[in-house]
């Protein structure tokens, strides 16, 4: 079994590269084909055990960024809850594999394992998700047909048919695994011939304004007035270039999540800050505003700020982050924990947004997410739903700025627009902001560290992608399917004893393994 766990551990890390900075998604396939031979033929126990060893070994990692910015027991913890994940499923994965067409259980199982670490415990972590990491191939335009779900359940399918196909003898099931191999590449493929559009119902110009941290860059709270007052600086800016005709006039204009890390209702120099800015373009802003919600919590919202009635429309961030924006279970917490080191610049919990119809901007009915939201499921299908016709994501990635977690979550975002079929503005406080299309490819992006402002004239879109429907009922139906799968499972072990007794075997064929 070492040298099973070995081996796991080492496709664990190869699969980490096929996600930025490296990207080479090509090596999803035989990671997973590593990681079912490995647990093949195994009790639970055993399974549980090697399958840990390839979450270790991809976990750690991809969410490395994660230790210098947030600190090494934050990064050692999410990890570690991350990789129990994958030997759940490696103790579940010797039961499936008993079933004739166990590559499609196993990857069933596969996509309930993700979606279910996605949201669990607490707000679960999103990231590695096969389907984020496909972008940059031929494989990206199925998100618009299946969704993130849909694809990380087609390379799963495919790398699970290359593990049987090593162990399938010579014959007609060799044949019939490789021609399903083929098939299923074809069919994941097939839809960049025939990518998924929707109906443009017209345009608008956006700007994205990037202002930039003060200080070393990383700490929003290092200078909040400074910070502020960059994007202000930005804004108006913008605002001179267009009346000199050296910039074309946006419809809107989106800050980012922070751009006013204090609330802006009640800091008279922030909001006066806020009002010259949108006096001054003219137009509404998308501001990124910390705001109170009494003694022990706050919201981070986008607020949608007119130039003529002021603050209106919001939306509330979905997914605050475990210990970054909220401490589960304070009140059970020794107070020394809760007082001293990252945890100590929580000291309120920040509240879950539940808001299910987009925003209405300059006339424009625009999807928000607010950072990690944009890697979650929910917000973006329900907003689409109800009409969206452009995503926005207004996000602080500060504290990961010397890191890869910039790469990865824009890529996320990439992954997003496919799916969506719509265009993606990205408005960051010192980078990576940007406008994305809909087939993924980035129109415009800025450097990190840098003050700086995307305009670009975007197509609406109406409609739904079918990927956003699959992606969803995929979310709800695998965790079932797993479980229909395990049961049978145990019980064709139970019932082959039973029927090598009926039989009578001989001495040859009992040294046979079932």
């Amino acid at each position: 079994m070492l040298a099973r766990s070995l081996v796991a551990a080492l496709a664990g890390v190869v699969l980490s590269f096929a996600f930025e900075p490296v990207a080479v998604a090509y090596v999803m396939p035989f990671t997973l084909a590593a990681y079912a031979l490995c647990t093949r033929e195994l009790r639970s126990r055993a399974g549980f055990v090697v399958g840990l060893a390839f979450g270790v070994g991809f976990y750690f990692p991809h969410i490395y960024w994660m230790s210098p910015s947030i600190g090494l027991p934050a990064w050692l913890a999410l990890a570690a809850t991350e990789a129990f994940f994958y030997g759940v499923l490696g103790a579940l994965s010797p039961i499936l594999q008993r079933l004739r067409a166990w590559p499609a259980w196993l990857a069933a199982a596969w996509v309930a394992m993700e979606t279910i670490r996605a949201t669990w415990p607490f707000s679960g972590m999103p990231w590695g998700r096969l389907g984020f990491g496909v972008v940059d191939t031929p494989f990206a335009p199925a998100l618009a047909y299946v969704g993130v779900n849909g694809v990380s359940l087609l390379v799963a399918v495919l790398g699970f048919l290359l593990a049987r196909l090593v162990t399938t003898p010579r014959g007609d099931e060799r044949l019939f695994t490789l021609g399903s191999v083929v098939l299923v590449t074809a069919a994941s493929v097939v839809p960049a011939l025939v990518p998924w559009t929707l109906a443009t119902t017209g345009e608008t110009t956006v700007a994205a304004v990037q202002g930039d941290v003060p200080g070393r860059g990383n700490d929003v709270l290092f200078d909040i007035e400074q910070l502020t007052q960059n994007h202000v600086d930005a804004t108006v800016d913008l605002a001179d270039r267009v009346a000199a005709g050296e910039s074309p006039r946006p419809d809107f204009v989106v800050w980012p999540e922070n751009s006013t890390a204090r609330d802006p209702f009640e800091d008279a120099t922030i909001n006066a800050g806020i009002t010259r800015a949108v006096e001054a373009i003219g137009v509404p802003v998308l501001v990124g505003g910390i705001v109170d919600a009494g003694p022990d919590h706050v919201l981070n919202q986008g607020i949608v700020w007119d130039p003529e009635t002021g603050a209106g429309d919001r939306y509330a961030k979905r997914h605050p982050v475990a210990y970054g924006e909220y401490i589960p279970l304070r009140d059970h917490l020794p107070d020394s924990w809760v007082n001293s080191g990252q945890l100590a610049r929580i000291p309120r919990d920040m509240l879950s947004g539940s808001r299910s119809t987009p925003l209405t901007i300059a006339g424009v009915d625009v999807a928000d997410s607010i950072c990690f939201d944009i890697a979650y499921d929910d917000g973006i299908k329900v907003q689409v739903d109800n009409g969206a016709e452009i995503l926005a994501v207004q996000t602080s990635n500060a504290s990961f700025i010397f890191t890869d977690q910039i790469e990865q979550q824009f890529a996320i975002t990439r992954a997003r627009a496919i799916e969506s079929g719509r265009y993606v503005v990205v408005a960051a406080t010192n980078g990576v902001s940007g406008v994305i299309a809909p087939d993924g490819s980035v129109v415009d992006r800025t450097q990190r560290r840098t003050q700086d402002v995307v305009v670009e004239t975007v197509e609406l879109k109406s409609g739904t992608t079918p990927g956003l429907g699959v992606g969803e009922a995929l979310r709800a139906a695998t965790p079932w399917v797993t479980v229909v799968g395990v049961v049978w499972g145990i019980m064709l072990r139970r019932r082959k004893p039973t029927a090598s007794a009926q039989t009578q075997p001989t001495a040859e064929t009992e040294d046979q393994p079932a």
